[in-house]
C-alpha cells in the first residue's frame, strides 16, 4: 500500500482509514466479528483507525482497544470528544473541564496510554476556541495525545483555531475531518482550500453519502425507507425532495461506474481519494465483505473522462442536500432566538 503524509505532521497514513462507527450496539454488536474486520484491515496495510466516544456510547473504543492489543505500535489511533454523556449539563462539549474528563475515559476504554489523534467531534459555540486549543495543547504536553484536530468545522472556525493557537504560543490543530462525497462536494468551496493554506491533514467521512452510493439504487428499483430514515429523515428519507435528487444521481453514477468496470462504492471512494488535498478517506464496513470490496480502491485511477462526467452530474462545490454537511450552525436552525435575536451569553439554555 502506498502511504500518504498526514498534513505537515510527517506521519504516514494509509489512503483508507478504518472507521469504527459501526462497531458496537449501533450496528456490528458481535465483538469477535468487529475485531476480525479490524485485524483484516491491519493485515491489508490500513494503519489508522478512527473511532469516537459517542459510537455506541464508548463500546466502539472498547472493541478497538481489544483489537489492537499486541499491535499498538503499528496503529494510529484516532478518536473524538464532544458528545453528551449522562444527564449532566457539563458532560459534553469542548470546555477544558470536559476535555480532561473525556480523554481519561477514552484512554481507559481503549486500554492505551496515549491517543495519536484526538479530534473535536463537532464545533461548540458555547466554548471559546482559545480555551479548547489550550486544553488540547496541554494534553499534548502531558503526553496523553500526540496531535489534535477537528471534524465538520466551518472554514472560518479552522482559521480561528489556527490564530488562537498562534497568538498564545500553543501547538496548532493539525487535521480536519470533513464530510465529502460525490453528492456532498461543499468542502471544495472553502474547507479544502483553507486546509491547504494552513497545512492541515484532511480525513474525510461518508464517501458513500450515507449509503446513497452503496449501489442499491438502480433503474427500476423501489426507494424503500431505511432504518436510517427514521433517525435522520432529512438525510435518508427518500420522500424528501433533495433525497429524491440524490437517488436519481446515484442511479446515473452507478451506470457510469459500470461502464468503467467498477462498482459504485469503488467509484465513490476513488473519487474522494483523487482530490489532491485528501490524505485518507474513512470507510466504515459492517462486514468483512464490505471491507474486502474496498481494499483495492487506492489502486483505481479515475481518468479525466470519468471525472468530467461526474462534474456534469454534480458540479464542483455543490452539496445536493445541505443535511449532508455534518453540522449546521445553531444560528441557522429553528431556534428563533439564535437565528434572529441576540441572546445574552449568561442565559442558561434548557438542557435536553
Amino acid at each position: 500500500m502506498t502511504y500518504r503524509t498526514l498534513g505537515r505532521t510527517g506521519v504516514k497514513v494509509s489512503p483508507l482509514t478504518l472507521g469504527a462507527m459501526n462497531f458496537g450496539a449501533r450496528a456490528t454488536g458481535d465483538h469477535h466479528e468487529a475485531i476480525a474486520i479490524i485485524h483484516r484491515a491491519l493485515d491489508a496495510g490500513i494503519n489508522i483507525i478512527d473511532t469516537a466516544d459517542a459510537y455506541s456510547q464508548g463500546e466502539s473504543e472498547v472493541i478497538v482497544g481489544k483489537a489492537i492489543q499486541g499491535r499498538r505500535d503499528d496503529v494510529i489511533v484516532a478518536t473524538k470528544f464532544h458528545s453528551q454523556w449522562g444527564d449532566g449539563v457539563n458532560t459534553r462539549g469542548s470546555s477544558r473541564r470536559w476535555i480532561f474528563t473525556a480523554v481519561e475515559n477514552s484512554l481507559r476504554r481503549l486500554g492505551i496510554d496515549h491517543i495519536d489523534l484526538y479530534q473535536q467531534h463537532k464545533p461548540d459555540p458555547d466554548a471559546d476556541i482559545a480555551e479548547t486549543v489550550a486544553a488540547l495543547d496541554d494534553l499534548v504536553k502531558q503526553g496523553k495525545i500526540r496531535y489534535y484536530g477537528t471534524t465538520t468545522n466551518e472554514p472560518h472556525l479552522l482559521v480561528e483555531a489556527q490564530w488562537a493557537a498562534s497568538r498564545s504560543g500553543r501547538s496548532r490543530p493539525v487535521t480536519e475531518q470533513v464530510p465529502y462525497s460525490i453528492l456532498a462536494r461543499g468542502a471544495e468551496r472553502a474547507t479544502l482550500p483553507v486546509a491547504a493554506k494552513y497545512g492541515l491533514g484532511v480525513l474525510t467521512w461518508s464517501p458513500l453519502a450515507g449509503g446513497w452510493l452503496s449501489g442499491r439504487h438502480v433503474a427500476g428499483s423501489v426507494a424503500s425507507p431505511s432504518a436510517r430514515a427514521a433517525k435522520q429523515p432529512a438525510r435518508h428519507d427518500p420522500a424528501v425532495p433533495e433525497n429524491q435528487i440524490k437517488r436519481d444521481l446515484a442511479i446515473k453514477l452507478g451506470e457510469l461506474a459500470a461502464k468503467a468496470g467498477i462498482t459504485l462504492p469503488q467509484l465513490a471512494v476513488a473519487f474522494v481519494l483523487r482530490h489532491p488535498q485528501v490524505d485518507s478517506v474513512l470507510v466504515g464496513p459492517r462486514t468483512l465483505d464490505h471491507l474486502e470490496s474496498l481494499l483495492g480502491v487506492p489502486e483505481i485511477v479515475l481518468d479525466d473522462a470519468i471525472l468530467d462526467a461526474i462534474d456534469e452530474l454534480v458540479p464542483p462545490g455543490v452539496t445536493v442536500n445541505r443535511a449532508d454537511e455534518g453540522w449546521s450552525p445553531p444560528w441557522l436552525g429553528p431556534d428563533i432566538d439564535a437565528r434572529r435575536r441576540p441572546v445574552p451569553r449568561h442565559r442558561i439554555k434548557e438542557h435536553a
